[in-house]
């Protein structure tokens, strides 16, 4: 007879001594399975966190869950990402309320059923959960705690659920913003962008509010895949700003293999078919490498967030005194293609700026120009 063990396991890593629990759920596993297949898919873990002290997490220590066909959920934003999410959201059974500065964008989402509402205020007065998935730092603090913002329309027994991928400092303001008005707040950027948005495959990587992370654990697997709580609020942030630097680096090298297979006469197709082949395959490279080929550049992940992404790395390196020539070198490169107006084409379109550039100026040269363009300030 196969063993049955407890829902989560725990293991210890040894970046520090400094510790706190790492929850990763997968909607697809049930509290009893075999042990060996639980390791799998379920795990607590203990890693390193920052030694500042993060907001105070609210005093509720639960928070009714959400369900289908009872709980009224919000989400605000409806661009590449927000109207997928909010889709399997209503596919799932839930009651959604949305909004987006730009109406229109809701129209898909209102055919499905449903209701637009005239702020992110009222969004928030209306839903008991409600997400926002936002482009930038700022819109994420405007949208939060600015005029007719969510936090006005908060109140004791509400969560409020940011999606968007910001910096530490950012999230923890609009965390102590949320918990002011007596909710929860559970900081959730995602891992994933367009098609895994579309598929209900997104990977949640969460902190702030550990009841508030349990109240919606539906509408987290109604969108994604795994959904991970790191702790306390910037925790979420942290780990998503090292995915994405390891992603844009990823991007620029890989554009980097298909220029200069194109340069000494490769054709295109053996590139991609002897990558994916070996050692250095990924999925990226397969998803994106046909369409690279050929210069087409349909947004699944517009350039400039994965430029604000790599901006807030290296803010968030220098921060902790950590070098990062890589990230900076492929910052350069993100910078260049920005300037060259492909700010809202998908992100690999980085490799117009890899075929424009120069030879001489190898990593040096491109961390000069980031640097000449403003480093890590945020004008950029």
């Amino acid at each position: 007879m196969t063993p049955l063990c407890a829902a989560r396991v725990s293991r210890q890593t040894s970046f520090s001594r400094s510790t706190h629990p790492i929850t990763h759920v997968s909607p697809q596993v049930s509290s009893r399975v075999p042990c060996a297949a639980l390791r799998r898919t379920t795990q607590q873990v203990t890693a390193a966190t920052s030694d500042e002290a993060p907001p105070a997490a609210t005093s509720q220590s639960s928070l009714p869950a959400a369900e289908p066909g009872i709980t009224v959920l919000g989400f605000v934003g409806t661009g590449i990402m927000g109207v997928p999410m909010a889709k399997n959201l209503i596919k799932a059974g839930y009651s959604v309320v949305v909004y987006n500065r730009d109406s229109a964008k809701c129209k898909p989402l209102e055919e499905l059923g449903a209701q637009i509402a005239s702020s992110p205020s009222e969004v928030a007065s209306r839903a008991t959960y409600t997400f926002a998935m936002l482009s930038d730092p700022a819109a994420a603090l405007q949208v939060a705690t600015g005029p007719n913002g969510i936090v006005s329309g908060l109140s004791a027994g509400k969560g409020y659920i940011d999606v968007s991928t910001i910096d530490v400092a950012t999230s923890q303001l609009i965390a102590a913003a949320v918990r002011s008005s007596g909710a929860s707040f559970l900081e959730a950027p995602v891992s994933g962008s367009k098609a895994p948005a579309e598929q209900g495959k997104l990977i949640f990587l969460t902190a702030g509010d550990q009841a508030l992370f349990d109240a919606v654990s539906g509408p987290l697997a109604s969108m994604g895949k795994a959904q991970y709580f790191l702790g306390e609020v910037g925790a979420g942030a942290k780990m998503k700003l090292v995915v994405n630097m390891l992603l844009g680096s990823l991007m620029t090298s890989f554009a980097e293999a298909l220029a200069l297979g194109g340069k000494v006469g490769l054709k295109p197709a053996d590139v991609l078919e002897v990558v994916g082949l070996g050692a250095a395959a990924a999925p990226m490279f397969a998803v994106k490498g046909p369409a690279m080929v050929v210069r087409s550049y349909s947004p699944a992940f517009p350039l400039k967030h994965q430029q604000k992404d790599l901006r807030l790395v290296l803010e968030l390196g220098a921060s902790v005194d950590q070098a990062l020539p890589m990230a900076a070198a492929a910052n350069g490169l993100f910078l260049t293609a920005l300037h060259e107006g492909h700010g809202d084409e998908d992100f690999s379109a980085v490799l117009e700026a890899v075929l424009t550039a120069k030879e001489s100026q190898g990593m040096e040269g491109l961390v000069s120009q980031w640097l000449k363009a403003g480093g890590g300030s945020s004008k950029q």
